[in-house]
C-alpha cells in the first residue's frame, strides 16, 4: 500500500530546500553585486584614502578689512591595525608631550563604538587634532618610528578682531547629527556652528580632495595608487564679503559695554546690515582651536547669556517706536487724517480706563503726537479703528486688518536674515484675543498694543527694519549680513523690495513727525547741523526698570543708515537710546566721530546699567 504521508513529506522537504537555496542565492547576489560593503572592506585593506582638506573661505568686511582667515594646523591620525600595537608608547608620548594615561584613554575612546560609531580598524581615526606648527614640529621628525600613525594637514580659523562674534560665529568638530544630516562629513571634520560660519557653511567649506595610497598586507604605505591617477584635488571655499563695517561694529560694542541689549544698523536702500551688536558679547578668538569646547561651556554657564544674539533672538516690547507703524496704519485706513486731533489730558481716559502720558498741549494732531510721543493720540486711533462698524463688520475683522498692516511692515514673522536662530516676535490677531478673552474683548481691552506694549513683541532687527522702511517711504529689502559671495550670486531674496500696505503719502507725515522729534521733541539730543536726522524714542515698560529704545535714520532726504538701539532697563529712550543711536549715525555718515562726540562715546562706554535679579 502506498504511503501518501511519506510522499507528501518528500515534496515539503524539497520545497523547503529549494526556498533555502533561492534565499541564499538572492542574499549572495545582494551582497556581492548590489551592495559594495564587501568591496569597501577589501579596499580598506589595500588602500588608504587620505583626505586633503580645502582651505575654508576668508571673510572680509564691506571695506575689505580681513576678518576671518586660516592658519595651518595638523591632526595626528591613526589606523588601528596590528602595526599601531607595536608603537613605543613612551617615545610616542614624549614626542607629543602627552602622558601615557592620555594615550591609553584616547585609544580606548577611538575603539569605543558608542563614542565613535564610525570606527573601523582599517580606516583613519583622529588621535589628536589641531596641533599648531610649533606643537607638530618635534613629532614630524619622529613620525616614521610610529607605524600606523599619520599626519593630516588642515587649517584652523583665526579671527582678526575681537568684534562681531555673534555675526561671524565659529567652527567646531561635527556632531553625529551633522554626519547623519550630510554625507560630506565624517568623524573629525569641522563645521560652522554659529553665525555666518554656520549660515554659509556650504559656500565656505569648499570640496575635499583625496589621495589614494597603496598599502601592503601589514598596512604599511607603499606609495600612491597608479601614480595619483584617481586622486582628487581639493577645491577651496568661497570668500565672503560682509555688509558689516568693522569700525562701526567696534564703536557699537564699545558703547554697549556694561549694558544688556542690542544695536542694529541697516543701509535702507540695500537692506545691508552695517553693524549688529549684541551685548554682552565675547571674544571669538578664544573659541578657536582645542580650547573651543572649554570656552563654549563657560559661556553657556554664564548667567548673562553672552552666546545669545539679542539682535535677532531678543523679543521685546517696542514701546513708542511702534507708534510710527500705528500712524501709518490709521492714515492708510482712513481712520484719521493728518489734521485729526485727539484730546490727551496727561493720557488716554475713557470709560474708566486710563493710559498715562506726559504733559503737552491738547488736543494734538499726528505730527506733534509723534514728536512728543503722545500715548493718548495713538490709543484713540486704535480705539476708533477697532470700533468702526462702518468699515469693519466686527472687532475681529478690524484687528485682522491691523495685523495685516503689521505683517507687511516686517513684524510677526521672521524677516529672513542670513543668520541662524532668528525669532519671529509676536503680533496678535483675532484668534489670539478670542482665545485669551473667550471672544469677549473690544478696543479698550487691547488698547496697550497701540503704544508698543501689551502682547506686541519685536526683535531689535525688526525695529531697525521699521526705520529702514520709513526711510525708504514704504518698502524694505530683507536685511542681510553677507554683501557678496565670490564667484556666486547672492540669493535673490536679498535684492527684492517688499512693499508695505501703507500709502506712500502716509510716510511723509511720519517722517515729518520723526524730524520734528529731533528738532525739538524727545530725540533733540540727536539733532545736528550737517545732516538731518529723523528719530523716535521708546520707553518700553518692564517688570523692573523700563527699557530704553531709539529708532531713527539719516539723512532725511537721502538716507544712508537706519538704526535701532535697545538697552534693557535703561530707562527713558533719551537716556541711552538716543545718544548711542546718534553716535552710530555720525560715525557711519562722516567716517569718524568729532572730538566732542568721541568724548561722549568714552562717557557712554563707562556708563553702565545696574542690573538686579528682577531686571533680567
Amino acid at each position: 500500500m502506498k504511503d501518501y504521508g511519506l510522499e507528501y513529506r518528500k515534496y515539503v522537504i524539497g520545497v523547503v530546500a529549494t526556498l533555502i537555496v533561492v534565499i541564499y542565492i538572492i542574499r549572495l547576489f545582494s551582497l556581492q553585486i548590489m551592495s559594495d560593503d564587501y568591496k569597501k572592506n577589501a579596499d580598506s585593506n589595500a588602500f588608504l584614502k587620505k583626505i586633503d582638506y580645502p582651505a575654508r573661505g576668508n571673510i572680509t568686511d564691506r571695506t575689505g578689512k580681513l576678518l576671518v582667515y586660516n592658519q595651518p594646523a595638523y591632526d595626528i591620525m591613526v589606523v588601528m591595525n596590528e602595526e599601531a600595537d607595536k608603537v613605543d608608547t613612551l617615545e610616542f608620548c614624549s614626542a607629543l608631550g602627552i602622558t601615557k594615561d592620555f594615550y591609553a584613554k584616547r585609544m580606548a575612546e577611538i575603539k569605543d563604538r558608542n563614542k565613535n560609531p564610525g570606527y573601523s580598524r582599517f580606516t583613519q581615526q583622529i588621535f589628536m587634532s589641531q596641533l599648531s606648527e610649533e606643537e607638530f614640529s618635534l613629532f614630524r621628525e619622529k613620525i616614521y618610528r610610529f607605524p600606523g600613525f599619520y599626519m593630516q594637514k588642515r587649517s584652523i580659523r583665526q579671527y582678526q578682531y575681537p568684534y562681531a562674534a555673534h555675526v561671524l560665529g565659529d567652527v567646531a568638530e561635527v556632531s553625529q547629527g551633522d554626519i547623519e544630516d550630510d554625507e560630506y562629513y565624517q568623524s573629525g571634520d569641522y563645521i560652522g556652528k554659529l553665525g555666518v560660519e554656520r549660515a554659509y557653511e556650504k559656500e565656505l567649506r569648499g570640496e575635499k580632495g583625496v589621495q589614494i595610497l597603496l598599502r601592503d598586507a601589514h598596512g604599511r604605505i607603499k606609495g600612491r595608487y597608479q601614480e595619483g591617477k584617481f586622486d582628487k584635488k581639493p577645491v577651496a571655499g568661497k570668500d565672503l564679503t560682509l555688509s558689516i563695517d568693522i569700525e562701526l561694529q567696534a564703536l557699537g560694542e564699545r558703547l554697549m559695554e556694561g549694558k544688556i541689549g542690542s544695536i542694529v544698523a541697516i543701509e535702507p536702500s540695500t537692506g545691508e546690515i552695517l553693524c549688529m551688536v549684541s551685548s554682552p558679547t565675547y571674544d571669538q578668538r578664544l573659541m578657536s582651536g582645542r580650547q573651543r569646547g572649554k570656552m563654549h561651556r563657560a559661556l553657556q554657564m554664564n548667567s548673562w547669556k553672552p552666546l545669545l544674539n539679542r539682535a535677532i533672538m531678543g523679543q521685546y516690547p517696542p514701546g513708542s517706536t511702534f507708534k510710527t507703524s500705528q500712524g501709518l496704519t490709521f492714515l492708510s485706513e482712513g481712520i484719521i487724517s493728518p489734521q485729526t486731533s485727539f484730546p490727551c489730558h496727561r493720557g488716554f481716559q475713557y470709560k474708566g480706563l486710563r493710559v498715562g502720558c506726559h504733559g503737552h498741549h491738547s488736543p494734538i494732531s499726528l505730527v506733534p503726537a509723534i514728536s512728543t510721543s503722545c500715548n493718548g493720540y495713538f490709543c484713540w486711533g486704535l480705539y476708533h479703528m477697532i470700533s468702526n462698524r462702518r468699515k469693519y463688520k466686527t472687532a475681529q475683522d478690524a484687528i485682522n486688518t491691523w495685523r495685516d498692516y503689521m505683517v507687511s511692515m516686517g513684524f510677526g514673522y521672521k524677516l529672513g536674515v542670513d543668520l541662524p536662530g532668528e525669532k519671529r516676535g509676536l503680533i496678535p490677531n483675532a484668534d489670539f484675543y478670542d482665545n485669551a478673552y473667550n471672544k469677549s474683548w473690544n478696543g479698550l481691552t487691547i488698547i496697550s498694543i497701540s503704544i508698543g506694549q501689551g502682547e506686541v513683541n519685536l526683535t531689535p532687527l525688526q525695529i531697525a527694519n521699521l526705520g529702514a522702511t520709513i526711510a525708504n517711504r514704504g518698502y524694505f529689502i530683507t536685511p542681510h549680513v553677507v554683501k557678496e559671495i565670490k564667484g556666486q550670486p547672492l540669493d535673490k531674496k536679498y535684492k527684492e523690495k517688499h512693499m508695505t500696505k501703507a500709502t506712500r503719502s502716509s510716510y511723509d507725515y511720519i517722517v515729518a513727525g520723526m524730524r520734528s522729534s529731533v528738532i525739538g521733541g524727545t530725540c533733540h539730543e540727536a539733532n545736528r547741523s550737517d545732516y538731518e536726522v529723523c528719530g523716535k524714542t521708546g520707553t518700553a515698560e518692564n517688570r523692573g526698570h523700563d527699557h530704553s529704545v531709539f529708532m531713527g535714520f539719516a539723512p532725511m532726504k537721502s538716507p544712508k543708515i537706519a538704526v535701532a538701539v535697545y538697552v534693557e532697563n535703561g530707562g527713558f529712550g533719551a537716556t541711552f537710546g538716543v545718544p548711542i543711536g546718534a553716535l552710530i549715525m555720525e560715525k557711519y555718515i562722516n567716517g569718524k566721530l568729532s572730538e566732542g562726540s568721541e568724548a561722549k562715546a568714552r562717557a557712554m562706554q563707562s556708563r553702565h546699567v545696574a542690573y538686579g535679579s528682577t531686571d533680567r
